[in-house]
Parts: C-alpha cells; structure tokens; sequence
C-alpha cells in the first residue's frame, strides 16, 4: 500500500537536522513520495535543495514554489523573478502554496488578493497545478479562480477544512481537495466527517501539513507533538471510515490522484 504526501512544511526549523530520519519514518510507513511545501521565496528555494540532496534520483521528493497569504506583504519585484526561476527546475511541481487567508489577516487583503492573482497568472503562463490554502476566505477566492480556472491545468484547495457550501463550490469549479489530520480532531474536525464521502475519486488527495496538525486520534502520540508524515495512515484510516471505503481501495485512488496531478514518477 503505497501513500503520497502532498503537503509536508519539511523546511520548518523544527525539523533541522532531522530530514533524513523524518523521510526513514515515513517511507517504512509506506508514505512513498512526498510535497515539500514552499511558502515565502526562500522557503521555496530551500524546499527544492532538500529535494535535491535527500532524493539525488529525483524519484521521492518533489516541491511547490509559492508564497503564503500571510507573507503576502513580502511580495516585490524580485519576488516574482526568483518564483520563475524555480518553476524551471524539474522537481517543482506546482504554484503555491498561495491563497487567501482572511482568518488572520497577517497581510492586508488587497495584498494577498493582488499575489495570489500573480501566482495564477504564472501558473496559467506555465501550465502548471496551483496548491490553494483558503480561510474565511471562500467567496472571495471563488471570484478570482474563476477569471483564470479555464487557463488553469488543475487546482488543489490543500488542508480543506471549510463547510459544505464551500466544498460544493470548489468541486464545482473542477477542484482537488487535500484533507488532513484537522478530520481526526474531535473538538472542531468532526463536520468533515460526512463531508468527505461527497469527494469524487480522482479529486481527493492526503496530506500530513507537517509539523502541523498532528492527528488527534492517534495512539500513542509522540512526546514531542510533532506531526510527521509517517503519521499520514491515521488520517487515512479516519477518512476511509467516514467514506465507507477499506484503507487500501483509498489509498489506492487517492495516490493514483496525487500522482496524475503533480505528475510523479511510479515508484516500483
């Protein structure tokens, strides 16, 4: 049973010094291939190093290039020559993380509205999938996607924890869904829990958001409270109890998903 990872944050400083025991973990866990999540410019350059140092056959790890909402006030000139830069590199696979994030607020909302329609246009230029974060934000991005969704190859909203309102909207417009350990969290996960069997095959996709949101219904938890993505079958096994599906048979459809969209290579 082999499952992808399409969304690790493997440059967070929390896991310095220890990429290569994290990758040891979740390959005998049999995560086989992983997204090293990009989100300011140097997050980006420094995801597609570790891709190039801890998979030197290019078969394991791959990247995306983006910057987050919340560093939207970062964005200049030399934002958008060094993103291009990186989408000529093999191992980059998709435009994002980018989005809106109107939960926080950490950047003004004319700002990630301006960079997120900036990634777009390179991702429409390059022909290449978009990794969306969306909080509170659903309408609003609606409204930008669907100026450029027709020039866009594919879109994920990553990390989908929203409502069914939003879920219908997305699907509608022919969007993927990631879904993460937030499914296996009892205090505010649990409305996911009928959400998902309304994901067609072929549109849903799993992801760790390491170090983040680490599943709360696994046993037992590591002392440290570090989510890793060895610990992606607990939320496989969550969302195939909620689809009424056997781990393997969504395994087996949600790796084929990630593996079409950001074309990856088979791993034997």
């Amino acid at each position: 049973m082999q499952l992808i990872d399409i969304g690790v944050n493997l440059t967070n400083p929390s896991f310095a010094d220890k990429h290569q025991a994290v990758l040891d973990r979740a390959y005998a866990a049999g995560v086989c291939q992983l997204i090293l999540t990009g989100t300011s410019v140097e997050g980006s350059e420094q995801a597609l190093e570790l891709c190039q140092q801890l998979d030197p056959d290019g078969q394991r790890l791959f990247a995306t290039a983006g910057l987050h909402p919340h560093a939207a006030s970062d964005w200049n000139a030399d934002s958008s020559r060094r993103l291009r830069a990186l989408f000529s590199e093999p191992r980059i696979r998709a435009v994002g993380e980018c989005g809106l994030d109107f939960n926080r607020d950490f950047s003004p909302r004319p700002q990630q509205e301006k960079v997120l329609e900036e990634h777009l246009a390179l991702a429409a230029e390059l022909q290449l999938p978009v990794f969306l974060h969306e909080r509170d934000a659903n309408q609003r991005l609606l409204e930008i996607l669907r100026d450029f969704r027709d020039r866009l190859p594919a879109a994920v909203v990553h990390c989908f924890t929203a409502d069914q309102r939003a879920l219908f909207s997305y699907l509608d417009l022919d969007l993927h869904i990631g879904i993460t350990g937030w499914i296996c969290d009892e205090r505010r996960g649990t409305h996911l829990h009928p959400l998902v069997r309304n994901i067609p095959r072929g549109r849903l996709m799993l992801e760790s958001d390491a170090p983040y949101l680490l599943p709360r219904s696994l046993r037992p938890k590591p002392k440290n409270g570090r989510n890793e993505p060895a610990y992606l079958p607990e939320v496989l096994r969550e969302v195939a109890l909620h689809r009424e599906e056997t781990p393997e048979d969504l395994a087996s459809h949600s790796t084929a998903c990630s593996r079409a969209f950001f074309h990856l290579p088979e791993i034997a």
